[in-house]
């Protein structure tokens, strides 16, 4: 049985660690982050509980602290943007879910720059196809097994499954291990692992080949 992380990773957590991952590359700095939700399912009557809503409130703000700490040019060591989750229960909605999030970043010469960003979506659609993948890729990763040069018999992979972290929130990881919550280096590491299965070699997309002054030139048209 694998442990993977705190729960499912659809809409708006997707958005934010594939979002603060380009800012932050593209060496723009997010300062302020604020997510605003509203829905009336069984996912928002829980999280009207203030426990439910804690819990919550840190998966979805933890993140982009992965993607923060990745640049010391833009943040000091523990500065970090101010980060606001509001979750409100709306019977009326049912499962149509109401997110709305603002990211104010700071530019070149002190300027700034504004995104918002409003999604309506059905919540219970995004979450079960994400269930039906942790089951599948569960069951997947389960079934291999390595051995390196100094082992004697083949050992299956960690209990702990930071390869689910794609599907999730919050990814918990063995300790030592870095976390990683930026979506596509975690799609990443997925397709990297079931290549070295088919005795594929890892893509990392250098293509040194191709760069070099003897790449072969396509003719002009």
């Amino acid at each position: 049985m694998f442990i993977g992380g705190d729960d499912f990773k659809t809409g708006q957590t997707k958005i934010k660690s594939v979002l603060v991952d380009f800012l932050v590359s593209a060496g723009i700095k997010p300062t302020a982050i604020t997510s605003y939700n509203h829905l009336g399912n069984n996912d928002g009557m829980n999280l009207s509980a203030p426990q439910q809503f804690r819990s919550k409130e840190i998966s979805k703000s933890n993140v982009v602290d992965d993607m923060v700490e990745s640049n010391r040019l833009l943040y000091k060591e523990g500065e970090h943007p101010d980060h606001t989750v509001v979750i409100k229960y709306v019977p009326t909605v049912g499962d149509s879910k109401r997110a709305l999030d603002e990211y104010v970043s700071e530019i070149f010469m002190g300027g700034t720059n504004t995104i918002s960003l409003h999604n309506t979506c059905e919540d219970s659609l995004l979450a079960a196809p994400v269930m039906l993948d942790l089951c599948i890729l569960g069951e997947l990763l389960g079934r291999i097994q390595f051995k390196r040069e100094d082992m004697r018999e083949f050992s299956p992979l960690s209990a702990i499954m930071s390869l689910l972290s794609y599907l999730l929130k919050a990814p918990l990881v063995p300790a030592g291990t870095p976390v990683v919550n930026a979506l596509f280096r975690q799609r990443s590491a997925l397709e990297n692992v079931f290549r070295a299965c088919v005795g594929l070699q890892p893509e990392n997309h250098m293509l040194l080949e191709q760069r070099t002054h003897k790449a072969t030139f396509p003719n002009k048209a």
